[in-house]
């Protein structure tokens, strides 16, 4: 899900789950969610519980630790950006609506994917 840069953290998160949880028995065994500190907060995880019925667990770094950490889970999120940054159209913002964002998104998953499969 693609939204405006106006659009808080957990507000978009909330939409993004509303929208996996219509997916029905396609998220069947979606149990547990891995966020980052922008999404701690109670009032969140709560919403999450009641309306989702999955568990988020944040994911911090070790406060005394310096420089790079690997953390928990965490890497797969950066490892994909990273293959989203190989498109030319998805490295800036060059898209005027959302949807033609989340499209080339899209496309470039269906790209990496194929390329898995080879």
């Amino acid at each position: 899900l693609v939204t405006a840069a106006s659009v808080p953290e957990r507000e978009g998160a909330k939409q993004v789950l509303q929208q996996v949880k219509q997916m029905g028995q396609g998220v069947s065994r979606l149990h547990t969610i891995w966020a980052d500190g922008g999404f701690d907060g109670n009032p969140f995880l709560m919403w999450v519980m009641d309306v989702c019925r999955w568990i988020v667990e944040v994911v911090l770094r070790p406060e005394q630790t310096k420089g790079f950490v690997l953390l928990k889970k965490r890497w797969v999120v950066e490892r994909t950006f990273g293959w989203l940054m190989g498109y030319r159209r998805l490295v800036r913002d060059y898209e005027l609506w959302p949807e033609t964002s989340e499209t080339f998104i899209y496309l470039a998953m269906i790209r990496i994917m194929v390329r898995q499969l080879a």
